[in-house]
């Protein structure tokens, strides 16, 4: 009767057991070592996104922050153009520059004359713009080159077209004193950018008006009325024409149509260029300068702030204007936004 012995067991330890009693896994030859973690999809996301904000946020920080910085720390300092390269952060403080913004003559009617000036132009650009769009949103021959030469003078140079409207209101050769000569039958050429005030009689009322500060109104509206065109007549594209199918069904006269069909889409594209276009024009700078150099009762506060810096060399007194000028335009935009775009939203 045969009986078979027990083969010996390995002397060797079991790896692969050991390794599971300590709860680590070791390293293999064939691995090259510990693996790397790898991400997850959502942390892949925002490294890209990382990597396509970051260039945005330096260029932003380069052009807007610190300039921005720049001027707040300017306007605490008497700060003047020769010294300015030799001045340290730290020293000079003081508010004089702004006691003398607000004590400085002519800087509460500046500041209303731009409010005058702003409130007209956006207006007047809005409501041309609105006009346009609604003249060119059906279909007719010659239709695109129309749209096209809308275009013209928000694209033209704008001094190029300063110059040709300060030939055209010239009163020694200007076609407007010209033709309102033959037409109107004025007697006296009228000086546009250079008569602060005019004396109107209507209806025997005799009064005033700022023809300087309406004719560089007027100009603003020409020029930036495209730009609400644009926007406006891109909305008033995409209302639906059954809309207005079923309210001339029902009825409706174009007034009444654009009033209850065509307004209601169109308010929140108007509130967005309202804000839009007063921003823009309350920094405004260059048409005024170049129309009338802020005389004449056009003397904003861009100008002013111009003049401060070049005229006197002031930096400080300068910087400190600029200052003011954004605190009265963050002022006003937070009470729309306060107490009417709420409104426009809820009517939308």
């Amino acid at each position: 009767m045969s009986t078979t012995s027990p083969t010996p067991q390995s002397a060797a330890p079991d790896k692969t057991k050991k390794g599971s009693e300590t709860g680590k896994r070791e390293p293999t030859p064939e691995s090259g070592g510990p693996r790397r973690r790898q991400l997850t999809g959502a942390a892949r996301e925002n490294r890209a996104g990382l990597a396509f904000v970051t260039p945005t946020f330096l260029v932003v920080l380069v052009v807007v922050v610190l300039p921005i910085l720049w001027t707040v720390l300017l306007a605490f300092q008497r700060a003047r153009l020769v010294d300015i390269q030799g001045m340290s952060l730290l020293g000079n403080w003081s508010l004089d520059n702004f006691t003398g913004v607000f004590t400085s003559p002519g800087f509460w009617s500046s500041l209303w004359t731009t409010l005058l000036y702003t409130i007209g132009s956006t207006a007047g650009s809005v409501l041309l713009g609105l006009i346009a769009a609604l003249a060119l949103r059906r279909p007719f021959r010659g239709r695109g080159l129309l749209r096209g030469s809308m275009l013209l003078p928000y694209v033209a140079p704008v001094v190029a077209v300063a110059f040709v409207w300060q030939i055209a209101l010239s009163p020694q050769f200007g076609i407007v004193n010209e033709w309102g000569g033959k037409l109107l039958g004025w007697d006296d050429p009228i000086a546009f950018l250079s008569t602060r005030s005019w004396d109107v009689s209507l209806l025997g009322l005799h009064f005033e008006v700022p023809l300087a500060l309406l004719t560089v109104v007027a100009f603003e509206t020409w020029r930036y009325f495209p730009f609400a065109f644009l926007f406006l007549l891109a909305r008033l594209q995409a209302v639906p024409d059954v809309l207005e199918e079923a309210a001339k069904v029902d009825g409706a006269t174009p007034t009444q149509r654009f009033r209850y069909v065509l307004l209601p889409q169109l308010m929140p594209v108007i509130a967005l260029l309202c804000v839009l276009r007063f921003i823009m024009t309350f920094n405004k700078f260059d048409d005024i300068y170049l129309l009338t150099g802020g005389g004449s009762g056009t003397d904003v506060v861009a100008v002013r702030v111009y003049d401060f810096l070049t005229a006197r060399f002031d930096v400080g007194a300068a910087a400190a204007q600029a200052l003011v000028l954004a605190l009265v335009l963050m002022v006003l935009l937070g009470v729309y936004f306060k107490f009417f775009a709420k409104k426009v939203e809820e009517e939308a």
